[in-house]
């Protein structure tokens, strides 16, 4: 059995290599891959330029080889039932399911093979931009510490439930008070009210410190760096769209009893002017943990050297855990499973639909995985009629049928910001996507091929 996939599946290799679509995305790929790495500017440094580079080649990469996969996983089925080379095949001691999975395997190692080249030359190409931009000392320091590497992102969040009775409480006070806008619905006018109150709970007023504390900071090697990630708004907006802060970062449980601290680690004072609304970190060194992996991280807003009240937003702490390469090789992994799911439902589709439809199918639900989340969201502001509606049947369709490839699913994300893509979270996109939604989609296809009636007898 298996080796009449195989043989499938090769057959289907070859046919696809000889497709103008793909020859024309290998060709394209080779000269624009390049060509990028020559022109991109980013933010001028050359951070930002491999950053640039990196983002916009891997999607790139992504786009072109999602399209050629359904492409190809649609044409390889519908081609050979339209010019009846599928006789050819069905009246050999091979079993339908056998077709279907081999026409599957040779569109995967195609896009296994393909996926690896650019890769590859993507890789080759981000390790050269530092020195096709001449990078040195510090600037060189600086796209080693924040790119050519990973890290484990460790975030705050606030209390949800805490600011949604905040605006529940302001709401009512307001409809007491009858100064409800006439315009606006309970829903927008929750919403603004929403904003407000997240708002405060991220302001410091003038003279006032807040404290993030984070737990299990994993740090092998005191020597290492960790990295504190944030950023800053200012309530009026400075003028030079600067804000002063004044940053400290330690153990600072230990009490004793006189009420003096008692401190187990060494901490660190740091003070700096960075830009508003502009994502910035600095780094201590890691003996700043505490053994048992608690590091607190506060924020005093003082009146000696600011104006205004601080908006800080999403304070990160980041430590080392992995290296650049290991990291590329999951991103590239986690591309992959996008494409094999993408060959799961277009060759399911074109056991039962023809080329035009069933690309049209694989298409939406391409796009609708591109754009998951921000469709979830956008559907937070419908009317009560449509929102059961969308409860019922459209978000169960979002959330359990159709992938998600956006935000916390786009591997170049992970990369440009040097965060750690965890293998336990690339094994279980591979579980629910590949095994669970894909493995789905296949098995419809090999019933719906199984039962097609191919040919009528004819007397």
């Amino acid at each position: 059995m298996l080796r009449r996939i195989w043989t499938i599946a090769q057959n289907t290799l070859s046919q696809a290599i000889r497709m103008r679509v793909a020859v024309i995305v290998i060709v394209l790929l080779l000269i624009l891959l390049p060509l990028m790495s020559i022109t991109a500017t980013g933010d001028q440094s050359a951070l930002g330029k491999v950053q640039t580079f990196v983002s916009y080649s891997m999607s790139l990469t992504s786009l072109l080889l999602c399209v050629l996969t359904i492409v190809v996983s649609v044409y390889t089925v519908t081609n050979d039932l339209r010019r009846k080379h599928i006789y050819l095949v069905v009246s050999k001691p091979v079993r339908r399911f056998e077709i279907v999975a081999g026409k599957m395997l040779g569109v995967v190692v195609l896009d296994g093979l393909l996926l690896a080249l650019f890769g590859v030359i993507i890789y080759s190409l981000a390790l050269f931009m530092p020195r096709l931009s001449r990078a040195e000392g510090a600037e060189l320091e600086k796209v080693n510490r924040e790119f050519f590497t990973s890290r484990t992102r460790l975030e705050t969040s606030l209390d949800t439930e805490q600011i949604e009775q905040q605006a529940r409480r302001r709401y009512e006070q307001l409809k007491e008070e009858k100064r409800l806008p006439d315009d606006m619905t309970r829903q927008e006018v929750m919403a603004v009210l929403q904003n407000e109150a997240l708002s405060a709970a991220k302001s410091i007023p003038l003279g006032y410190v807040r404290k993030w504390e984070f737990e299990n900071v994993r740090v092998g090697d005191p020597n290492d760096m960790i990295f504190i990630r944030y950023k800053l708004r200012g309530l009026p907006t400075p003028i030079d769209d600067q804000v002063y802060s004044n940053w400290r970062i330690g153990d600072f449980r230990s009490v004793d009893a006189s009420g003096r601290l008692q401190m187990k680690t060494r901490p660190y004072y740091i003070s700096r002017t960075d830009p508003v609304r502009t994502f910035v970190e600095f780094s201590v060194p890691g003996d700043v943990v505490a053994e048992d992996g608690y590091v607190s991280v506060e924020f005093q807003n003082n009146p000696a050297f600011s104006m205004v009240t601080v908006v800080v937003e999403d304070v990160q702490l980041l430590y080392r855990s992995s290296t650049f390469t290991a990291n590329f090789i999951r991103a590239e992994l986690l591309i992959f499973s996008r494409l094999i799911f993408l060959a799961a439902i277009g060759v399911s589709a074109s056991t039962w639909l023809s080329f035009p439809v069933a690309v049209l199918v694989c298409m939406a639900a391409f796009l609708t995985g591109t754009v998951n989340g921000f469709i979830v969201e956008s559907f937070d502001f419908a009317n009560a009629a449509f929102t059961i509606l969308y409860q019922l049947i459209l978000r169960p369709i979002l959330l359990w049928i159709l992938p998600k490839f956006d935000e916390g699913y786009n591997p170049t994300r992970f990369i440009i910001e040097g965060r750690t893509l965890g293998w336990l979270f690339l094994g279980k996109v591979y579980l629910f996507t590949i095994f669970v939604k894909g493995g789905v989609l296949f098995l419809l296809g090999v019933l719906i091929f199984n039962n097609r009636e191919l040919a009528k007898t004819s007397v």
